[in-house]
C-alpha cells in the first residue's frame, strides 16, 4: 500500500503523481489543504509540506517527505523503467533543470500566478492582484522563451529523452496551464514539447483534475492543443 499526501494543483505533488504513473506504481491519495487543517500534514510531515508518500515496502513502512527525496527515492526503490538518463553530464543537466524550475520557476511564476490566482483563493485573502499576475505573465514568457532554446536542439528538456527534468517541468507548466495563462502559440517548440508530455498515459490522472468552482482552460484537457 502507498499513500500520496497531495494537494490537485500542487506543482510539486504533481512531479510525484507523475512519476509514480510513469512507473506503474498504485496509490491511494489523500487530499490535504495545510492552510486550513495543518495537523493533518504535520502528523506526517514535521515541516508542513507536500507532497509525503508513505510506502510499505519490505515489511516497513517508510515515509518520504517533499518532491526531490520522493523522486530520488522512487528513482532507487523502483528502477524501472528509469527516469534518469545514464550519462554523468545528462544526469547534471537534468538536475540543472530540475533545480530551475523548483526554485526560479517557482519563485518568478508560481508566486504570482499561483498565489494570486489560487492560493489568495482557498484561503480566503481576497481577489487576484492585476499587476502581480502581469508580473507572473511577464516572467512566463521569458522561462518559455528559454525552453524553446534548449527544445530547438533538443526532443526532451535535458537531452534526447525523456526524464525526470521533463515530469518536473510539466507539472509546473500544467498548472499555469489550467490557469490558462500559458501563451503556447508563442512558443512553438514548448507547445509541440508539451503536447506529448500530455499525450503519455501517465499524465491522464493531472488532466481529470478539477477544483470546486475553479474549471480548468478550455483547452487543458485537450490533447490535440
Amino acid at each position: 500500500m502507498r499513500i500520496l499526501h497531495h494537494w490537485p494543483l500542487d506543482p510539486f505533488s504533481r512531479q510525484v503523481r507523475l512519476a509514480l504513473a510513469e512507473k506503474g506504481l498504485e496509490i491511494d491519495t489523500r487530499l490535504e489543504k495545510p492552510w486550513s487543517n495543518p495537523e493533518s500534514i504535520l502528523a506526517v510531515n514535521p515541516a508542513g509540506t507536500l507532497p509525503v508518500l508513505v510506502d510499505d515496502r519490505e515489511g516497513a513502512r517508510l515515509t518520504v517527505c517533499e518532491s526531490g527525496p520522493v523522486l530520488a527515492y522512487l528513482e532507487e526503490a523502483y528502477p524501472e523503467p528509469a527516469l534518469m538518463p545514464k550519462g554523468v553530464a545528462e544526469r547534471a543537466e537534468m538536475r540543472r533543470l530540475m533545480s530551475w524550475f523548483d526554485r526560479k520557476y517557482d519563485g518568478e511564476v508560481n508566486a504570482y500566478l499561483l498565489h494570486e490566482k489560487l492560493e489568495k483563493r482557498a484561503q480566503g485573502l481576497g481577489a487576484p492582484d492585476p499587476a502581480m499576475l502581469r508580473l507572473g505573465r511577464e516572467h512566463l514568457r521569458g522561462h518559455l522563451d528559454y525552453l524553446s532554446g534548449l527544445l530547438e536542439a533538443r526532443d526532451g528538456l535535458a537531452g534526447p529523452r525523456y526524464t525526470l527534468a521533463d515530469v518536473v517541468a510539466a507539472a509546473h507548466l500544467s498548472c499555469a496551464d489550467y490557469l490558462g495563462d500559458v501563451p503556447w502559440e508563442e512558443f512553438e517548440p514548448v507547445r509541440a514539447w508539451y503536447a506529448r508530455v500530455k499525450c503519455r498515459p501517465a499524465f491522464r490522472a493531472l488532466l481529470a483534475d478539477r477544483l470546486p468552482g475553479l474549471e480548468p482552460a478550455s483547452h487543458y484537457a485537450d490533447l490535440d492543443f
